[in-house]
């Protein structure tokens, strides 16, 4: 069986840059060493936007100029971007919260044993949701899980209603 971990848009501008809060940062120590600890496949998302992002429909919703590729926010964090570089991973951009790509690529990574799904990242109520759901739709005999300790979410009650979803929708929430 393969075993897949899915870390989701640690970038500076989620952990303490444009978007970042006090609770992302806390997350970084526990998802690097998950990341280090971790044997299997790596796929790691960029929330990707671009130089007109204040033209597009998330800003208008999020009027917050972030994740703009090429940018130090758009990066990932030092301390996540330091567990990664010990390991072999696939960078997946994405423009919006979920990747419709990410369940093809596990696909092409499973070649077509059976595997596990395990989600880290921010923000957990927008991108790790979203994700989380479409592979969940994508494979729903896999076993997915999430980690709450890697995972923070724009505000903590908004994190904790974005576990109760996906454990209403089958996905595994780990123990604390």
């Amino acid at each position: 069986m393969k075993h897949f971990l899915v870390v989701v848009d640690m970038q500076n501008d989620f952990v303490d840059g444009a978007l970042g809060s006090a609770e992302a940062q806390a997350i970084v120590p526990a998802a690097a060493e998950k990341i280090s600890a971790f044997d299997g496949g790596v796929f790691v998302t960029f929330d990707t936007h671009f130089e007109d992002y204040m033209q597009t429909s998330e800003d208008r919703h999020l009027p917050v100029s972030h994740c703009i590729k090429g940018t130090q926010g758009w990066q990932l964090n030092k301390d996540i971007a330091a567990a990664l570089a010990k390991k072999s991973y696939t960078p997946v951009e994405k423009r919006t919260f979920g990747s419709v790509d990410l369940p093809k690529l596990i696909r092409g990574a499973a070649g077509g044993e059976d595997f596990t799904i395990e989600l880290i990242g921010l923000c957990t109520d927008i991108c790790v949701v979203s994700n989380a759901l479409l592979l969940k739709a994508g494979f729903p005999e896999a076993e997915i899980s999430v980690d709450p300790a890697c995972c923070a979410g724009v505000t903590p009650a908004l994190h904790e209603a974005a576990l109760a979803t996906m454990k209403s929708c089958q996905i595994e929430i780990k123990e604390k």
